[in-house]
Order: C-alpha cells, then structure tokens, then sequence
C-alpha cells in the first residue's frame, strides 16, 4: 500500500527502532496528525495469553475518565419501569419485540449500543446473528444485560468502552481523540491499561503485556515499551 505525502511527512518523525514511554507516544500521535477531521487515537494491545482457551479470556468495560469524544446512539430493548428509566436516562431508541422485528425485516442498524434488561435477553438473543459480527450483542461483563438500564446507558454516553480479546490475542480499543491533547489521552489511556492488567487470567504465564501500539485514524503507529506500560505486568 502506498501512503500519502503528509503519511511519509508524519511517519519521519517516529523512530521506528524505537519504544516510547506512554506520555511521549501520545505526543507524537497528537503532533503526527495531520488529517483535516479531528482523528481518533487507537490503542492496540498484544497479550501473552491464548484465546483458544476460555479460561484465558479477557474482556471487559470501562468508563474512560474523559469519554471517547464520539457521540453515541443507544437503543434499549427492554419494557415496563425498565423502558420509562431508558428514555429518562437519554436512550435514542426504546422498545422491545418492534424494535427486534425492525432489526431482523430492515436490517436496521442507526445505533451503536444496544442495553437490555435479563427478561430480555431471550428476545434479543434471536439478534444473536446480525449483531455478532458486529459486536454490538449484549453481554453482562460488558454491563449491556442489566437491570440498572438508566446508569448502564449514562455510562454508554459518558464514555464507556468495551475491551475484548481477538483471535490473534489483541485487544483494540478507541481513548479519545487528537483533540483531547496528550495529558487526557494520557489519562484514558492509564484507565483502559488498568483495566486490562485487573482482568489477567490467573491461567497467564510469562509476560502478559508483548506489545503496545498507539496510533490516530489516518496516522503512523508509535511502538511503546512494553516493560513499562502497566508497570510491565
């Protein structure tokens, strides 16, 4: 793949031999963006942990202590008491089997969050197809099956992310954006390490962090040192 001129521009500035302590890998993705949008930084985690194995698995959520900057639809499938705390708590989409059919007919798909309540979880299961791939199915470790739907979907808006383990043991997850400037996504990065670092499973042996990437939507990755990074947990 051949990169653009302000990619080439960017990538110089990053030492590509090089690992970077946490502050300054932020710093680099904040100076190296140069798209005319407000780029999201990514962070991308190796672990040395096998997903093959259940009892190796890491997934979890957090709210970031200064959100993602990306506004976020929320749908709630849920009813009675349950449906009236959605709408109160600012959910974009509230119903129940309408709302499920207009899934499955449609293929409709104008949210990014989908929160329902346990009695619900059998109705939304059939959805299991469509939003699985997607990664938008429900889940109680993620906090998007629970009968505290209000503080689920102020969470949701406020900056909640979800962490999870792919098929190569990397984890993806979105900090922030560019604008954030270094110290904030400084900040939500640490939370989101954190995080992963609680989630170890006991079953891990050897160094649990391998790798550490952080990059902006349009810019060059910025390697830092994974000794460092959660104190090299």
């Amino acid at each position: 793949m051949k990169h653009g001129k302000k990619y080439v521009d960017s990538a110089k500035l990053i030492d590509r031999s090089k690992f970077y302590d946490t502050n300054e890998a932020l710093e680099l993705c904040v100076k190296t963006s140069t798209a005319k949008f407000d780029e999201t930084v990514e962070v991308h985690v190796k672990l040395g942990v096998d997903s093959r194995h259940a009892d190796q698995q890491v997934r979890g959520a957090i709210v970031l202590p200064n959100g993602t900057g990306k506004s976020v639809r929320v749908l709630a499938i849920c009813k009675g008491d349950a449906a009236k705390d959605a709408e109160a708590a600012g959910a974009e989409f509230v119903g129940a089997e309408e709302m499920v059919q207009k899934i499955q007919s449609e293929n409709w798909m104008d949210f990014d969050v989908l929160i329902t309540t346990p009695d619900m979880m059998g109705l939304v299961g059939r959805l299991g197809k469509i939003l699985g791939p997607r990664g938008l199915m429900p889940n109680p470790k993620a906090g998007t099956v629970t009968r505290e739907i209000g503080k689920a979907i102020a969470d949701a808006k406020a900056g909640k992310i979800e962490y999870r383990l792919d098929k190569t043991n990397i984890i993806h997850c979105v900090i922030g954006k560019v604008s954030f400037g270094a110290q904030k996504l400084e900040e939500n990065f640490d939370a989101l390490i954190g995080a992963i670092i609680k989630a170890k499973p006991a079953a891990a042996k050897g160094q649990y962090i391998r790798s550490c990437v952080v990059a902006t939507t349009m810019g060059p990755g910025v390697k830092m040192n994974p000794n460092k990074v959660g104190a090299g947990a």
